[in-house]
């Protein structure tokens, strides 16, 4: 029969370093969660960049209908989400809203994945 020997203990090693940003606490955490949440339905992912590459002008929601492939109201309700989350702004003309991309909200959205 092999003799036993006493198990050895594991190499113990300093803690960790601290992993992610500490840029911001959990009330910042929680809004840019607001964001992340209205960008993750591909529809208003979609919205967002059609409005964004729609030039200074911004993008009318009659424009966003038949790309989206959704009805009128689909879309509004979607672009109503984007605004809630402050990804978006609307004006009025006439009869139509015409949606501009907040570019600070979305550059807070891309700047807490960077680094």
């Amino acid at each position: 029969m092999a003799a036993r020997t006493a198990p050895t203990s594991p190499i113990t090693t300093p803690c960790c370093a601290t992993v992610g940003s500490t840029d911001f606490d959990v009330a910042d955490a929680t809004e840019l969660a607001k964001g992340f949440a209205a960008l993750a339905d591909p529809v208003r992912l979609h919205l967002l960049s059609m409005i964004t590459t729609s030039g200074p002008g911004g993008a009318c929601v009659c424009d966003l209908i038949e790309p989206s492939g959704r009805s009128q109201p689909t879309v509004s309700h979607h672009l109503k989400v984007l605004r809630e989350a402050g990804l978006v702004t609307s004006e009025k003309r006439g009869t139509w809203a015409w949606y501009h991309v907040v570019p600070d909200r979305v550059a807070q959205l891309r700047g807490a994945l960077a680094d």
